[in-house]
């Protein structure tokens, strides 16, 4: 996760996920179509807020604020049991 958006954006060859958009939140989803790739809110064609991400068999993988698109604050990455694994600091 290069730039903090990349799930936003596919990359050249690879099928473009399924993504909806319930109350203002835009959730993708796993090429299998049925499971929780990501969610959270896009303002202006950008991250904003609160996101997560997860593994295929629903665990939480990933959690983060955007600011502007940009990552901020603290991101919390989960092990393979959807529990605490570390905390990055990605403020600037």
């Amino acid at each position: 996760m290069k730039d903090g958006n990349s799930d936003l954006k596919p990359a050249k060859n690879v099928k473009e996920k399924k993504l909806e958009v319930i109350d203002g939140v835009t959730i993708k989803y796993h090429a299998n179509g049925k499971t929780i790739w990501s969610k959270g809110k896009v303002i202006d064609d950008q991250p904003e807020g609160y996101w997560e991400w997860y593994r295929t068999d629903g665990t939480l993988k990933r959690s983060g604020h955007f600011e502007k698109g940009e990552p901020v604050g603290e991101w919390v990455t989960y092990d393979s049991k959807g529990d605490h694994y570390k905390t990055t600091n990605r403020d600037k």
